[in-house]
C-alpha cells in the first residue's frame, strides 16, 4: 500500500512560481508496491512532480514507473543494483549521482548511490561496505555547496540513511553511513527519503532530525511538499 506523507516547508522559494500548489513526490524502493499494478490506484494519487527511486527496485520496476506516471523519474543504484538484469534497458533514464538544480525550480536534489569505487557510476561486482568512499563521494559532490550550504533549498534521496537517523544501528551492514550524518546537519534540508532499512527492524519509518524528515521510502510512498 502506498503511504501517504504531508511535510510543511517554511522556506517559500520553491512555491514561488507554483500559487500555492505543493509538491508532490512519489518515491519507491527495495521491494514493489503491489498496490500501484492497478490503474486506479495510480490515479488516485493523483498529479505528480517527480518520481524517485532510492535503490534496490529492478529495471522492470523502474521502467514501471517511468511509463505509469507522468513527471521526471530519478533513481540512484542500491547495493543490490550490480548483477541479473543491469546494465539498464534503454527505457529508464541514467541513474543519478550528484546535484540536480534543474527537476524542481528553486530545490536543489541531491543524489546519493551507494559509494560505489567510481564514486557512483558502474557499480563494483560486490557491495562492500566503505565509510572512505562514502565520504569521498559526499565532499567530492557538495564541495562548494558546503560553504554556504542554505543558499539553496535542499531534498536529499538516497539509498543508505545517515548514520543514527532511520538506520539499523545493531547491524553493521544497515548502519548509516556517517558522511550522510554530515551532509545532513550541513545541508540541514527540508526532507530526505531513503530505502535500505527495513520495515521491520525500525519503530518509525519517519524520522524528524531538526528541520528535516528523514522518511524510509521502502514499498512507496507519497510524499506531499506544502508551503508553511
Amino acid at each position: 500500500m502506498t503511504r501517504r506523507l504531508t511535510v510543511v516547508w517554511d522556506d517559500p522559494r520553491p512555491f514561488a512560481t507554483r500559487g500555492g500548489r505543493p509538491i508532490r513526490i512519489l518515491a519507491a524502493s527495495d521491494e514493489p508496491d503491489p498496490t500501484l499494478d492497478h490503474a486506479s490506484n495510480r490515479a488516485a494519487l493523483g498529479p505528480l512532480d517527480l518520481i524517485l527511486g532510492c535503490g534496490d527496485l529492478t529495471p522492470e520496476s523502474l521502467a514501471f514507473l517511468g511509463d505509469a506516471f507522468p513527471g521526471p523519474l530519478l533513481f540512484v543504484r542500491g547495493n543490490h543494483d550490480r548483477r541479473g538484469p543491469w546494465p539498464r534497458p534503454e527505457a529508464i533514464p541514467v541513474p543519478s549521482a550528484g546535484v540536480d538544480r534543474r527537476t524542481i525550480a528553486a530545490v536543489s536534489l541531491l543524489a546519493l548511490p551507494w559509494p560505489d569505487r567510481d564514486g557512483g557510476g558502474l557499480p563494483d561486482p560486490v557491495a562492500r561496505r566503505d565509510e572512505g568512499r562514502a565520504w569521498r563521494q559526499v565532499l567530492g559532490h557538495l564541495g562548494p555547496h558546503l560553504l554556504a550550504p542554505r543558499r539553496r533549498a535542499w531534498i536529499v534521496f538516497s539509498h543508505v540513511p545517515p548514520r543514527g537517523v532511520g538506520d539499523a544501528p545493531d547491524d553493521p551492514y544497515h548502519l548509516g553511513f556517517a558522511a550522510y550524518r554530515f551532509a545532513l546537519d550541513r545541508l540541514r534540508p527540508r526532507l530526505w527519503l531513503h530505502g535500505h532499512t527495513t520495515r521491520a527492524s525500525q519503530r518509525n519509518p519517519v524520522v524528524e532530525h531538526g528541520p528535516t524528515t528523514v522518511i524510509n521510502v521502502s514499498g512507496s510512498v507519497l510524499v506531499e511538499l506544502r508551503p508553511g
